[in-house]
């Protein structure tokens, strides 16, 4: 176990699927939800060939021991990048992956339950305070106001398809940290693809339109984004601990906020500010905590080996 490299692949995926997110919401008013997941989920495989032709291990690192496992995976990821899509169609950028901020806290819950990893106290603690950020983000959501149109109406059903997907990404996260046991990234993140694309193509039957060359470059700029990202996700599974993890998709806010502003002009407000303050604390508290407890590990094996008969 490597945390600091696992929380640092963790941050950069972020970073770059909040660009995917970026790119792909540019394409939201004009495409249905299941062809932008049909292309994001195609072109994704793109990088990955390169990066496994790169390593010499293209035929190797596709080989797998469980179907089974990577069905599943599967189908709790794309309902999850489903979800996730619907939701950005209906709200601004960085409200949408503020409610899907709900995902770290259930993945550490689940982790504690299907994989029984210790979760100390410190861990809880960070998460709770990272939520409280969360909640003051989503405040806006939480007024009547904001459901008088109904449950099912424009922001209120955005909100939903936000939490919805963040509970499939927890489960799909869980099924790749068991993955990371016996199988290679590439097999994790070829399967997944393949997966996603067949399911997100059925949707073809309920109308797609077909894009022009701009378009159809957004929507591969947005697959090789996706794809570099999952690499780099599935990576940062096989050196930490979920739960050491999960509190570091709170730093997609700070990209959200900047491409939101840039792309969109859509201003963060005082309160997306303070919880997003809160948040990228959290993350930089248990980013020092894993460091001492590393130092701390590594005088303990030092003392032990210098114990005679060590």
């Amino acid at each position: 176990m490597k945390p600091l490299l696992g929380i640092s692949l963790k941050v950069l995926s972020a970073f770059v699927f909040t660009m995917m997110s970026a790119v792909l919401k540019t394409l939201m008013d004009r495409y249905p939800t299941g062809e932008v997941v049909f292309f994001r989920s195609s072109f994704a495989i793109l990088p990955l060939w390169v990066w496994l032709t790169w390593k010499g291990d293209l035929i190797n690192g596709l080989r797998t021991k469980t179907v089974l496992g990577h069905f599943k995976r599967g189908l709790l990821g794309t309902g999850g990048m489903y979800l996730g899509f619907a939701a950005l169609s209906l709200l601004p950028l960085h409200d949408a992956i503020a409610i899907g901020y709900a995902s770290p806290l259930i993945l550490v819950i689940l982790a504690a339950i299907l994989l029984k990893e210790e979760i100390r106290a410190y861990r809880w603690t960070a998460v709770a305070v990272g939520f409280i950020g969360v909640m003051i983000m989503l405040s806006p959501y939480l007024t009547p106001e904001t459901f008088a149109g109904g449950i099912l109406a424009g922001p209120s059903l955005g909100a939903i398809c936000a939490f919805a997907g963040a509970v499939c990404s927890a489960g799909a996260m869980v099924q790749v940290r068991r993955l990371t046991g016996t199988e290679k990234t590439g097999a994790i993140v070829f399967y997944f693809f393949i997966l996603a694309s067949g399911l997100s193509f059925c949707t073809i039957l309920l109308g797609w339109n077909i894009p022009d060359a701009k378009d159809l470059a957004l929507f591969t700029l947005g697959g090789i984004l996706g794809g570099i990202g999952q690499i780099l996700l599935t990576e940062s599974y096989r050196y930490a601990d979920a739960s050491v993890i999960a509190p570091f998709d709170y730093t997609t806010m700070v990209w959200a906020l900047l491409f939101g502003w840039l792309i969109f002009g859509d201003l963060p407000t005082p309160t997306i500010l303070v919880g997003a303050a809160i948040v990228a604390a959290t993350g930089l508290f248990i980013v020092w905590r894993e460091h001492r407890l590393g130092l701390e590990r590594s005088q303990e094996l030092k003392v032990a080996s210098q114990k005679p008969g060590a």
